[in-house]
Protein backbone atom coordinates (compact mmCIF):
# COMPACT_ATOMS: atom_id res chain seq x y z
CA UNK A 1 0.00 0.00 0.00
CA UNK A 2 2.68 2.47 1.06
CA UNK A 3 4.39 1.99 -2.80
CA UNK A 4 0.88 2.29 -4.04
CA UNK A 5 0.33 6.05 -2.75
CA UNK A 6 4.16 7.25 -3.25
CA UNK A 7 3.40 5.77 -7.07
CA UNK A 8 0.08 8.31 -6.91
CA UNK A 9 1.72 10.94 -5.16
CA UNK A 10 4.97 10.78 -8.02
CA UNK A 11 2.03 10.80 -10.49
CA UNK A 12 0.57 13.78 -9.02
CA UNK A 13 3.80 15.91 -8.63
CA UNK A 14 4.96 14.91 -12.37
CA UNK A 15 1.67 16.32 -13.51
CA UNK A 16 1.97 19.55 -11.68
CA UNK A 17 5.72 20.30 -12.37
CA UNK A 18 4.96 19.97 -16.00
CA UNK A 19 1.78 21.80 -16.10
CA UNK A 20 3.63 25.01 -15.96
CA UNK A 21 5.03 24.86 -19.74
CA UNK A 22 8.16 27.15 -20.03
CA UNK A 23 9.37 28.03 -23.32
CA UNK A 24 12.84 29.59 -24.57
CA UNK A 25 13.00 32.29 -26.86
CA UNK A 26 16.47 33.05 -28.06
CA UNK A 27 16.02 37.47 -28.98
CA UNK A 28 17.72 38.05 -32.79
CA UNK A 29 17.94 41.35 -34.45
CA UNK A 30 15.85 40.32 -37.37
CA UNK A 31 12.63 40.13 -34.61
CA UNK A 32 13.01 43.81 -34.57
CA UNK A 33 10.65 43.82 -37.71
CA UNK A 34 7.57 42.39 -35.86
CA UNK A 35 4.98 45.32 -35.09
CA UNK A 36 3.88 46.14 -31.77
CA UNK A 37 0.43 44.35 -33.27
CA UNK A 38 2.21 41.70 -34.27
CA UNK A 39 4.05 40.91 -30.88
CA UNK A 40 0.97 41.32 -28.87
CA UNK A 41 -0.66 38.74 -31.65
CA UNK A 42 2.66 36.14 -30.77
CA UNK A 43 2.36 36.61 -27.18
CA UNK A 44 -1.25 35.96 -26.57
CA UNK A 45 -0.95 32.64 -28.98
CA UNK A 46 1.99 31.82 -27.12
CA UNK A 47 0.43 32.02 -23.71
CA UNK A 48 -3.11 30.54 -25.30
CA UNK A 49 -1.02 27.07 -26.42
CA UNK A 50 -0.30 26.76 -22.67
CA UNK A 51 2.70 28.67 -21.85
CA UNK A 52 3.31 30.11 -18.59
CA UNK A 53 6.89 30.97 -18.82
CA UNK A 54 9.12 32.37 -20.97
CA UNK A 55 12.54 32.24 -20.49
CA UNK A 56 14.53 35.15 -22.82
CA UNK A 57 18.30 33.92 -23.65
CA UNK A 58 19.74 37.02 -23.59
CA UNK A 59 19.28 40.70 -23.20
CA UNK A 60 22.58 41.55 -24.26
CA UNK A 61 24.40 39.54 -27.04
CA UNK A 62 28.30 41.19 -27.40
CA UNK A 63 27.73 44.32 -28.43
CA UNK A 64 23.74 44.60 -29.16
CA UNK A 65 21.10 45.05 -26.77
CA UNK A 66 18.18 45.53 -28.63
CA UNK A 67 17.59 48.56 -28.20
CA UNK A 68 17.93 49.12 -24.79
CA UNK A 69 15.06 50.03 -22.23
CA UNK A 70 12.86 51.60 -24.91
CA UNK A 71 13.84 49.22 -27.32
CA UNK A 72 11.82 46.70 -29.10
CA UNK A 73 12.64 43.35 -27.16
CA UNK A 74 12.18 45.48 -23.78
CA UNK A 75 8.87 47.05 -25.24
CA UNK A 76 8.05 42.97 -26.92
CA UNK A 77 8.64 41.97 -23.41
CA UNK A 78 6.35 44.48 -21.98
CA UNK A 79 3.33 42.78 -23.88
CA UNK A 80 4.56 39.64 -23.24
CA UNK A 81 3.59 40.05 -19.51
CA UNK A 82 0.79 42.36 -20.00
CA UNK A 83 -0.54 38.50 -22.06
CA UNK A 84 0.28 36.88 -18.61
CA UNK A 85 3.49 35.19 -19.07
CA UNK A 86 5.95 35.30 -16.30
CA UNK A 87 9.25 36.75 -17.54
CA UNK A 88 12.79 34.92 -16.39
CA UNK A 89 15.41 37.59 -18.33
CA UNK A 90 18.54 36.30 -19.65
CA UNK A 91 21.98 38.59 -18.97
CA UNK A 92 24.94 38.89 -20.79
CA UNK A 93 26.44 36.40 -23.54
CA UNK A 94 29.76 37.28 -25.17
CA UNK A 95 29.19 36.63 -28.80
CA UNK A 96 32.10 34.77 -29.54
CA UNK A 97 31.93 32.61 -26.13
CA UNK A 98 32.14 29.35 -28.10
CA UNK A 99 35.03 30.15 -29.93
CA UNK A 100 36.48 31.62 -26.99
CA UNK A 101 36.08 28.23 -24.67
CA UNK A 102 37.77 26.28 -27.35
CA UNK A 103 40.89 28.11 -27.63
CA UNK A 104 41.45 28.54 -23.62
CA UNK A 105 43.25 26.23 -21.15
CA UNK A 106 42.11 25.27 -17.39
CA UNK A 107 43.18 28.78 -15.83
CA UNK A 108 42.33 30.82 -18.98
CA UNK A 109 39.31 29.20 -18.83
CA UNK A 110 38.17 30.03 -15.34
CA UNK A 111 39.63 33.72 -15.82
CA UNK A 112 37.55 34.01 -18.88
CA UNK A 113 34.38 32.83 -16.89
CA UNK A 114 34.88 34.86 -14.30
CA UNK A 115 35.22 38.19 -16.60
CA UNK A 116 31.38 37.08 -17.88
CA UNK A 117 30.12 36.62 -14.95
CA UNK A 118 31.17 40.60 -14.44
CA UNK A 119 29.53 41.50 -17.70
CA UNK A 120 26.04 39.51 -16.71
CA UNK A 121 26.22 41.02 -13.52
CA UNK A 122 26.84 44.23 -14.81
CA UNK A 123 23.43 43.60 -17.21
CA UNK A 124 21.79 42.60 -14.53
CA UNK A 125 22.08 45.68 -13.07
CA UNK A 126 21.23 47.45 -16.00
CA UNK A 127 18.26 45.69 -16.21
CA UNK A 128 16.90 46.52 -13.23
CA UNK A 129 17.72 50.34 -12.74
CA UNK A 130 16.39 50.88 -16.30
CA UNK A 131 14.73 48.10 -17.97
CA UNK A 132 11.85 47.89 -15.33
CA UNK A 133 10.58 44.37 -16.22
CA UNK A 134 8.58 42.30 -14.07
CA UNK A 135 10.67 39.29 -13.72
CA UNK A 136 10.05 35.91 -11.75
CA UNK A 137 14.07 34.95 -12.47
CA UNK A 138 17.38 35.64 -14.59
CA UNK A 139 18.79 33.20 -16.85
CA UNK A 140 22.84 32.91 -17.12
CA UNK A 141 22.99 31.94 -21.16
CA UNK A 142 26.93 30.52 -20.77
CA UNK A 143 25.81 26.77 -21.52
CA UNK A 144 28.30 24.32 -19.35
CA UNK A 145 29.17 21.38 -20.57
CA UNK A 146 31.16 18.31 -19.91
CA UNK A 147 33.74 18.42 -22.84
CA UNK A 148 34.82 21.80 -21.20
CA UNK A 149 34.65 20.79 -17.48
CA UNK A 150 35.29 17.36 -17.49
CA UNK A 151 38.37 17.74 -15.13
CA UNK A 152 37.25 17.95 -11.85
CA UNK A 153 39.41 21.20 -10.71
CA UNK A 154 37.74 23.06 -13.63
CA UNK A 155 34.08 22.05 -12.03
CA UNK A 156 35.22 22.76 -8.56
CA UNK A 157 36.96 26.27 -9.83
CA UNK A 158 33.66 27.07 -11.52
CA UNK A 159 31.52 26.04 -8.64
CA UNK A 160 33.53 28.85 -6.68
CA UNK A 161 33.05 31.55 -9.22
CA UNK A 162 29.15 30.78 -9.59
CA UNK A 163 28.98 30.97 -5.55
CA UNK A 164 30.31 34.41 -5.15
CA UNK A 165 28.42 35.43 -8.25
CA UNK A 166 25.30 34.32 -7.11
CA UNK A 167 25.89 35.75 -3.42
CA UNK A 168 25.88 39.10 -5.49
CA UNK A 169 23.28 38.43 -8.31
CA UNK A 170 20.64 36.75 -6.36
CA UNK A 171 18.06 34.76 -7.84
CA UNK A 172 15.97 32.81 -8.88
CA UNK A 173 19.23 32.19 -11.52
CA UNK A 174 18.75 29.42 -13.96
CA UNK A 175 21.69 27.56 -16.07
CA UNK A 176 21.34 24.96 -18.63
CA UNK A 177 23.83 22.19 -19.33
CA UNK A 178 24.34 20.06 -22.27
CA UNK A 179 26.01 16.40 -22.62
CA UNK A 180 28.97 15.31 -25.25
CA UNK A 181 29.32 11.99 -23.56
CA UNK A 182 32.83 13.27 -22.04
CA UNK A 183 31.23 12.14 -18.08
CA UNK A 184 29.23 9.25 -17.26
CA UNK A 185 25.57 9.72 -16.57
CA UNK A 186 25.75 9.15 -13.17
CA UNK A 187 29.31 11.58 -13.01
CA UNK A 188 27.18 14.42 -14.22
CA UNK A 189 24.08 14.11 -12.84
CA UNK A 190 26.06 14.57 -9.09
CA UNK A 191 27.84 17.10 -10.77
CA UNK A 192 24.43 18.93 -11.60
CA UNK A 193 23.20 18.30 -8.35
CA UNK A 194 25.85 19.99 -7.17
CA UNK A 195 25.20 23.19 -9.12
CA UNK A 196 21.60 22.77 -8.01
CA UNK A 197 22.77 23.07 -4.48
CA UNK A 198 23.92 26.39 -4.61
CA UNK A 199 20.99 27.39 -5.45
CA UNK A 200 20.94 27.22 -8.86
CA UNK A 201 17.73 26.33 -11.12
CA UNK A 202 19.72 23.80 -13.41
CA UNK A 203 18.46 22.54 -17.29
CA UNK A 204 20.18 19.65 -19.06
CA UNK A 205 19.36 20.11 -23.08
CA UNK A 206 17.81 16.84 -24.17
CA UNK A 207 19.67 16.99 -27.16
CA UNK A 208 17.43 15.39 -29.40
CA UNK A 209 17.84 18.36 -32.19
CA UNK A 210 21.20 18.63 -32.35
CA UNK A 211 21.95 14.71 -32.24
CA UNK A 212 25.58 15.00 -30.67
CA UNK A 213 24.72 11.72 -28.89
CA UNK A 214 22.70 8.79 -30.21
CA UNK A 215 19.37 8.46 -28.78
CA UNK A 216 20.12 5.96 -26.48
CA UNK A 217 22.79 7.16 -24.47
CA UNK A 218 20.78 10.26 -24.04
CA UNK A 219 18.17 8.86 -22.49
CA UNK A 220 20.58 6.93 -20.16
CA UNK A 221 21.84 11.22 -19.45
CA UNK A 222 18.07 11.74 -18.52
CA UNK A 223 17.43 8.75 -16.25
CA UNK A 224 20.08 9.66 -14.19
CA UNK A 225 18.74 13.20 -13.27
CA UNK A 226 17.14 13.97 -10.31
CA UNK A 227 14.24 14.90 -10.03
CA UNK A 228 15.16 18.79 -9.31
CA UNK A 229 17.20 18.75 -12.72
CA UNK A 230 15.14 20.31 -15.14
CA UNK A 231 15.08 19.07 -19.13
CA UNK A 232 14.50 21.44 -22.07
CA UNK A 233 12.87 19.70 -25.14
CA UNK A 234 14.52 20.96 -28.52
CA UNK A 235 12.16 21.58 -30.53
CA UNK A 236 14.34 21.75 -34.08
CA UNK A 237 16.59 19.20 -36.06
CA UNK A 238 19.80 20.65 -37.09
CA UNK A 239 20.23 20.66 -40.52
CA UNK A 240 23.69 22.34 -40.69
CA UNK A 241 26.77 19.80 -40.63
CA UNK A 242 30.37 20.50 -38.09
CA UNK A 243 31.85 23.95 -39.75
CA UNK A 244 28.65 25.53 -40.87
CA UNK A 245 26.80 28.16 -39.83
CA UNK A 246 24.17 26.53 -37.04
CA UNK A 247 21.09 26.10 -39.21
CA UNK A 248 18.03 24.41 -38.16
CA UNK A 249 14.36 23.05 -39.11
CA UNK A 250 11.07 22.89 -36.61
CA UNK A 251 10.64 19.06 -35.31
CA UNK A 252 8.06 18.24 -32.39
CA UNK A 253 9.82 17.94 -29.10
CA UNK A 254 10.11 14.98 -27.33
CA UNK A 255 7.27 14.30 -24.67
CA UNK A 256 7.64 12.04 -21.41
CA UNK A 257 5.84 12.32 -18.22
CA UNK A 258 8.43 12.58 -15.09
CA UNK A 259 9.44 14.05 -11.70
CA UNK A 260 11.37 16.93 -14.05
CA UNK A 261 10.72 20.53 -14.89
CA UNK A 262 10.27 20.62 -18.45
CA UNK A 263 10.94 23.64 -20.63
CA UNK A 264 11.00 23.70 -24.69
CA UNK A 265 13.73 25.26 -27.17
CA UNK A 266 12.33 27.71 -28.60
CA UNK A 267 9.96 30.16 -29.73
CA UNK A 268 11.33 30.28 -33.40
CA UNK A 269 10.40 26.98 -34.05
CA UNK A 270 6.76 26.91 -32.79
CA UNK A 271 3.96 26.71 -35.12
CA UNK A 272 2.46 29.38 -34.08
CA UNK A 273 5.76 31.78 -34.22
CA UNK A 274 5.24 31.62 -38.13
CA UNK A 275 5.95 35.64 -38.42
CA UNK A 276 9.12 35.19 -36.56
CA UNK A 277 10.25 31.68 -38.45
CA UNK A 278 9.69 33.34 -42.03
CA UNK A 279 11.76 36.62 -41.47
CA UNK A 280 14.74 37.45 -43.53
CA UNK A 281 17.87 35.09 -42.78
CA UNK A 282 15.27 32.73 -40.73
CA UNK A 283 16.84 29.24 -39.83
Amino acid sequence: MGRYVLGVLLLILSVLVNADERLFYQPLSRDAALSPAQWRTLWRETANQGVQTLIVQWSRYGSEDFGGAQGWLANSLRLAHEQGLQLVLGLHMDDAYYRRIDELDGAGLIAYWKAQLGQSLAQQQRLKDTWALPVSGWYLPMELDDLHFQQADRREALHTLLQAFLREAGGPMHLSVFSTGKLSPNGQAQWLEALARLGLTVWWQDGAGTGRLPEFVRQQYAAALACEIGIIREAFRQTSTEGQPFKAAPAPPQTSKSCHPQAVFELHYRPWAKHLLTAPDGT
